[in-house]
C-alpha cells in the first residue's frame, strides 16, 4: 500500500484516530472505566504531548526548515539538536500523548487498543518513507543521525 505513504497529515491522523475512539467508547460502554484521575491525567498527558510536539515545531523553524510532514524531501537541513538530539519523531511522541490522553478521559479499555494501530501506521506510512526520503536527500549526515538517535524515544 505504497499509495498512502507520506499522504494523509500526522495531525489529521490524530484527529481520526481520536474520532475513532469516542466512537469505540461510545459502542462499548460496559468496557468503561471512571476515577476523578481521570481528567487530572488526560490533562498531563495532553500538556507534555503539546509541549514535546511544539518543541519540535520550534527546533525545525528555527533550522528554517520545513515542518511539512508529506513532503521530506523539502528539508533544507537536518534538524538534530534539541528535543532532535532525543527523539527523531518528537512530534510523533506528542501526537501519541495526545492520544493517549483521549484514552484516558474516555475511560475505555478499548480505546487503549487505538494506539498500537496509531504507531504502526505512523511508523509504515509515515516515518520509514521520510527517512528514506531524507537519507536520499542527505546521505551520510541522515545516516549517522539515524544511527545516534532512536526513531521514538
Amino acid at each position: 500500500m505504497k499509495q498512502l505513504e507520506l499522504k494523509i497529515p500526522p495531525l489529521a491522523l490524530v484527529a481520526v484516530f481520536a474520532v475513532s475512539m469516542w466512537l469505540q467508547a461510545s459502542l462499548t460502554p460496559a468496557l468503561s472505566f471512571s476515577g476523578a484521575w481521570q481528567v487530572l491525567l488526560a490533562t498531563l498527558l495532553a500538556i507534555v504531548g503539546a509541549t514535546i510536539a511544539c518543541a519540535g515545531v520550534l527546533a525545525f523553524r528555527r533550522a528554517q526548515t520545513t515542518v511539512n510532514p508529506t513532503s521530506p524531501e523539502s528539508s533544507s537541513s537536518v534538524v538534530s539538536d534539541g528535543i532532535y538530539g532525543y527523539s527523531r519523531n518528537p512530534m510523533y511522541v506528542g501526537f501519541f500523548l495526545w492520544l493517549l490522553a483521549v484514552a484516558a478521559l474516555l475511560g475505555n479499555v478499548l480505546a487503549l487498543l487505538w494506539l498500537p494501530l496509531f504507531v504502526s501506521y505512523i511508523n509504515r506510512y509515515q516515518i520509514v518513507p521520510e527517512e528514506r526520503a531524507l537519507n536520499a536527500h542527505f546521505g551520510a549526515e541522515y545516516s549517522a543521525y539515524l544511527a545516534r538517535v532512536r526513531r521514538w524515544i
